[in-house]
């Protein structure tokens, strides 16, 4: 028997694969779990992707993820741009104005607020930062009544504040801004600043908010993506189509299709074509966390 053909650990019989060799082994559970939880978020967005394809005709006779060659997807597309004088373009063009000006005001809110929690000694701040806390826990759902109320009271309702206005306050974007100061910004760089000169506005705009860039993209992204799916919000607060979100617009021409079923082919691609920029958006500021971590890494 050769010497390669037998492993011989020390301290222990020959033979046997040494321990730091089987500890570099893959665990199988864990991967088959991971593959499994993939599979499930995956195959909705698979469906949604081939029953985009299918003609009405073909939308209930077909296996559901057997995609069509029929020029399906090219057809339920330009249907889709061209129903109601194009209305799904004024759909979209709302999704962006709230999702885009409603994530870039709450990052400013978030990043002024869990700065001044984080680098400012006051009394009542532990009280605060505690009540924000709170406010994680509170489902969105139940303020969206006492919010239509509220905003009814002063005539906002039924206009594009009254979707944006809910949104700038996030107590958990203020909280992961409040644990990223406190990490990114060094006190001392603070203090040195203080000593230059420098105003409290301007060591906060030039100091702190460029060491916490990294965890406001990923308050943008979050916060983003939130408002972008938000359904419940808009569908209580708008009575207009022409202010309708993607969410709340497609939904109401699937309330349609009971009457017109060709129009299932329309919201599907809808639904497909609204996932597109989320999927650019995350691909566009991954590289900031990669940043991030790298930073990190060579701070260890």
């Amino acid at each position: 028997m050769s010497a390669a053909a037998t492993t011989t650990a020390p301290g222990g019989p020959p033979g046997r694969t040494p321990r730091s060799a089987r500890r570099g082994r893959t665990p199988l559970g864990p991967t088959v779990v991971l593959v499994l939880g993939a599979v499930y978020c995956l195959l909705p967005v698979l469906w949604v992707v081939t029953a985009a394809t299918k003609t009405p005709g073909e939308l209930f006779t077909t296996f559901s993820l057997a995609p069509s060659f029929n020029g399906g997807l090219t057809g339920n597309v330009t249907d889709l741009l061209d129903y109601g004088d194009g209305v799904f373009w004024r759909w979209a063009l709302n999704t962006v104005l709230y999702a885009g000006v409603g994530s870039v005001l709450t990052v400013a809110v978030s990043a002024a607020a869990g700065y001044a929690l984080a680098k400012y000694r006051f009394r009542g701040r532990e009280a605060v930062f505690r009540l924000i806390l709170a406010g994680v826990l509170v489902p969105q759902v139940t303020l969206a009544i006492p919010q239509y109320l509220l905003l009814a009271q002063v005539g906002l309702t039924n206009t594009y504040w009254s979707v944006l206005l809910p949104s700038l306050i996030s107590p958990f974007s203020i909280y992961l801004c409040r644990i990223y100061a406190m990490a990114a910004v060094p006190d001392q760089l603070l203090e040195a600043g203080r000593i230059d000169g420098a105003g409290e506005w301007r060591l906060f705009g030039s100091v702190a908010m460029p060491l916490m860039l990294p965890g406001l993209i990923t308050v943008l992204l979050l916060q983003f993506v939130a408002i972008w799916n938000n359904f419940l919000l808009p569908f209580i607060m708008l009575s207009s189509d022409e202010r309708y979100p993607l969410t709340v617009g497609l939904f109401s021409l699937l309330n349609q299709g009971a009457s017109q079923p060709a129009l299932y082919t329309l919201v599907i691609s809808g639904a497909m074509l609204s996932v597109l920029p989320l999927v650019a958006l995350f691909l566009l500021l991954q590289r900031y966390w990669k940043l991030d971590m790298l930073s990190g890494g060579l701070k260890g």
